[in-house]
């Protein structure tokens, strides 16, 4: 799929110079699909978190951003530029799910923050069913993630994170059947569990390499 135009001018011009503030190392990014729907489920620790992710894959992911970011017409601007789309957390926005479906009904990787917001330890918060659900009656592939800092904490300026991709979980690998609140309930703690697996990974990377 092309990437929006701005997105593009990022990943060729600015993605060299603002790697040296925040540095990654990423695991499994081939884990990616080439084409094709696909939910990017990641945890959330920092600002700076879909920077990283549009620097360790080709493909644009399109993200659900808070709506509080877009009430600045200029900063609604570049975040619409760069494919990002609001949405209003914990009110069942209609209009936000439409343009999910629309991104994945047109084959597009969509990029949703399992928790909802940010974490401000670190540690993980409790997932929201949004992303599942979405997987579930668009029939997408769920690719979990995590972005890990030294100690499981905050990411820092000028310091490491790790940014790994786990296994893509089919849609019927999820164990949802009717679309009930606890199927989905119970579909995103599993993707949880699975980006916690990466995380207990990469922090005994940073424990044996020293990074």
């Amino acid at each position: 799929m092309k990437r929006t135009p701005l997105y593009n001018f990022g990943k060729i011009f600015v993605q060299s110079f603002l790697k040296y503030f925040i540095p990654y190392q990423v695991n499994n990014r081939e884990n990616m699909p080439e084409d094709g729907k696909v939910i990017v489920c990641c945890n959330h620790v920092s600002i700076s978190d879909p920077v990283r992710l549009a620097f360790t894959q080709q493909r644009q992911i399109f993200f659900m951003s808070k709506a509080e970011l877009f009430e600045n017409k200029a900063m609604a601007l570049l975040l619409s530029s760069l494919g990002a789309f609001p949405v209003q957390r914990g009110k069942g926005d209609k209009t936000a799910i439409n343009k999910a479906a629309e991104l994945l009904q047109n084959g597009q990787a969509l990029g949703v923050f399992i928790e909802g917001t940010r974490s401000k330890t670190g540690e993980f918060l409790q997932p929201k069913a949004g992303a599942v659900m979405l997987a579930y009656k668009y029939n997408a592939p769920i690719l979990p993630c995590c972005i890990t800092a030294k100690d499981g904490g905050l990411p820092k300026m000028f310091h490491k994170c790790i940014v790994s991709y786990g296994k893509l979980i089919r849609p019927d690998q999820l164990g949802i059947e009717s679309g009930t609140g606890s199927e989905y309930r119970s579909a995103s703690r599993m993707v949880m569990e699975k980006i916690a697996e990466l995380r207990e990974r990469d922090l005994e990377t940073f424990l044996t390499a020293r990074i």
